[in-house]
């Protein structure tokens, strides 16, 4: 696939670096009812909002990335015969919030075809900074993944993305309609607008990062055909593809070849 032309994306969110150590476990420590790991080797990918960032660029979308400064790892260890994880440890420095003078000047260097907001709650997002990238131009859809538990209602060109837990921890006077929010659940599929769309049956290797993914694949569907329904279909197949793999796994446009052709 070809893109028709370069297509510009604001990308706002915070990034971590997802680290995966690998490893078997044969036996467990004298010490506590908890296995021992052999250590063998370290991976490591860019995550969250980093990880949409990646699958964007990889299709060929132009991004301004918006991040944090400091350094957030998410460790994960793994048994490699079983692909169990035994445990993550996560090092997260307290982050500083996005300055709103820095958003101003983002929002007014490009046009942007869409902005794409990854807040994993750690700080660096206010979702309150909605009230200044929505109004600016209505035209332009806000795609908005989040764990915040209070969501901004009036903006018709926001569309959330929400996993179901977190669904279900939202603040019920802060609910988007139905035609403003997906649900995605996993193996079983995304619900928008009242209507469920399956995801293909695969074998699952490793959920990390696809959330992302569908993210990701999500937007770069629907700046080229603003159909959402169909943008729903191709995010769940791409998610699909991602689970397949041992760690984040970034789309390439052979993936999108293989799913469109």
């Amino acid at each position: 696939m070809q893109l028709a032309r370069q297509y510009n994306v604001l990308l706002i969110g915070d990034s971590c670096t997802d680290v995966w150590a690998y490893g078997s476990c044969k036996r467990l420590s004298p010490e506590a009812p908890v296995p021992v790991m052999k250590y063998r080797e370290t991976q490591s990918a860019p995550g969250m909002a980093a990880n949409v960032n990646a699958n964007l660029t990889s299709l060929g979308i132009n991004v301004n990335f918006l991040t944090n400064k400091e350094t957030i790892t998410k460790t994960r260890y793994i048994d490699e015969k079983s692909n169990y994880q035994v445990m993550r440890l996560d090092n997260e420095p307290k982050v500083k919030p996005l300055r709103e003078a820095e958003l101003r000047m983002a929002a007014m260097h490009l046009e942007y075809d869409a902005v794409v907001i990854s807040d994993y709650d750690k700080g660096f997002v206010d979702i309150n900074l909605l009230d200044i990238l929505a109004p600016r131009n209505p035209d332009v859809k806000i795609f908005v993944d989040t764990k915040k538990k209070k969501l901004p209602t009036q903006y018709p060109n926001v569309i959330y993305k929400i996993n179901r837990k977190e669904f279900e921890l939202l603040d019920p006077d802060h609910i988007p309609n139905g035609k403003n929010m997906i649900v995605t659940s996993g193996a079983l599929g995304a619900l928008w607008d009242h209507q469920t769309f399956p995801v293909p049956i695969t074998r699952v290797f490793d959920v990390s990062g696809a959330g992302d993914t569908f993210l990701a694949a999500l937007v770069f569907y629907y700046i080229q055909l603003p159909d959402l329904k169909e943008s729903i279909n191709f995010a769940n197949r791409c998610a699909a593809i991602a689970v397949q793999n041992p760690g984040t796994y970034t789309l390439k446009m052979e993936d999108v070849d293989e799913i469109l052709l």
